[in-house]
């Protein structure tokens, strides 16, 4: 668990953790994300952003990216505040903005997690980072997450003892097809091994 900027010492993970979605988004996926060299970062990657990130010594397996769903970025025209709403509201191109069938909450005790990624070997590190994000918001006092990402992974959710409640039906663009989705936040010991 790395929160920025308390745990700045550690930045370095959280960059080879960025070369990590690179390789996977954008090398194997081939999603149109803005990548500078070996790197991929977004608005959403700032420096209130909370990192899970699983690594042997500094060669990352995966990690995940946490937000709290009451942030804001830029004063500008655009104030973006996490991805989910973002493209419910529109301002997130290449995103369906049918994402959700309600506007999605701001509220400091709902948190949203996205940009989870694992290598397949050792299997169950994708598990471990959920277990992980979810023992950090319960001990922050979090009371649900926010999930973006592919139908299977509300299906994991499930697998490990959440119970996962659609936020809106699943949509699909170039990248794939994709499934936001909220979790109440569990008692560590709930969360199956």
């Amino acid at each position: 668990m790395i929160e920025l900027p308390r745990q700045f010492e550690k930045v370095n993970l959280v960059q080879e953790f960025m070369r990590f979605r690179k390789k996977v988004f954008v090398d194997r996926m081939a999603w149109p994300l803005y990548h500078m060299d070996d790197v991929e970062f977004e608005q959403y990657d700032t420096i209130d952003t909370t990192y899970v990130i699983a690594h042997s010594d500094s060669q990352v397996l995966g990690g995940a990216r946490l937000k709290r769903t009451d942030a804001t970025l830029g004063t500008g025209r655009v104030v973006y505040t996490y991805m989910i709403r973002d493209a419910h509201l529109g301002i997130l191109p290449g995103m369906p903005a049918t994402l959700c069938s309600s506007p999605p909450p701001i509220d400091p005790n709902v948190w949203e997690l996205t940009r989870l990624a694992a290598v397949s070997d050792p299997p169950g590190v994708a598990e471990e980072i959920l277990r992980e994000s979810n023992k950090h918001l319960f001990a922050i006092g979090a009371t649900s997450c926010l999930f973006l990402g592919p139908p299977a992974f509300m299906r994991m959710a499930r697998r490990l003892g959440w119970m996962p409640e659609p936020m809106g039906p699943i949509v699909g663009n170039d990248d794939g097809r994709f499934l936001a989705f909220k979790c109440g936040v569990l008692h560590p010991c709930l969360v199956a091994s």
